[in-house]
């Protein structure tokens, strides 16, 4: 387990500085916008659905995951919820990772989608204490900033050609 925890730290450390830097530079041309898609879909994919499912393999309950918390009454509630059901619900979780990963890979509208929800899922992870909240705010700003780019793409994609008007010369 604590290689897995390991692995996890250097993703998120690595992967994540990566993907921020990637959604901030996602306004200035559409590769970087398109290797800002890939990364955040990636960090879904990988660091959210397969991390996830390594620590459930490995007999994680998440009983600890909330410790941190700003809130006692998300720690207690966390505690009495999602250890005694963390297959269940961790299972969902990944299931939610997992597809909202694919829907940012997808491209259009999928992906419009798909980051609303991701960033949905990185404001509730800023209750969980210091370090996850310095992350889930990083990473938000690079998301809302990607979602930008992308609606702008999208936008500028379905209008139609400019025609410059024909001169008649008399």
């Amino acid at each position: 387990m604590d290689k897995i925890v390991l692995v996890g730290q250097i993703f998120w450390m690595t992967f994540g500085v990566a993907t921020v830097i990637a959604c901030l530079l996602s306004s200035r041309s559409r590769r970087a916008m398109l290797i800002a898609r890939a990364m955040v879909g990636m960090v879904m994919l990988v660091g959210g659905a397969l991390l996830n499912t390594a620590y459930l393999l490995a007999g994680n309950d998440y009983a600890s995951f909330m410790d941190a918390s700003w809130f006692p009454w998300v720690t207690e509630t966390w505690r009495a919820v999602v250890p005694p059901n963390h297959v269940l619900l961790i299972g969902l979780l990944i299931l939610f990772e997992a597809a909202v990963g694919v829907l940012i890979l997808i491209g259009g509208r999928m992906t419009q989608l798909g980051l609303a929800c991701t960033i949905a899922f990185h404001l509730a992870l800023c209750v969980m204490g210091w370090g996850v909240t310095l992350y889930a705010l990083a990473m938000l700003a690079g998301l809302v900033l990607l979602l930008r780019a992308e609606r702008h793409a999208a936008g500028a994609e379905a209008q139609p050609p400019q025609q410059h008007p024909v001169q008649v010369r008399s």
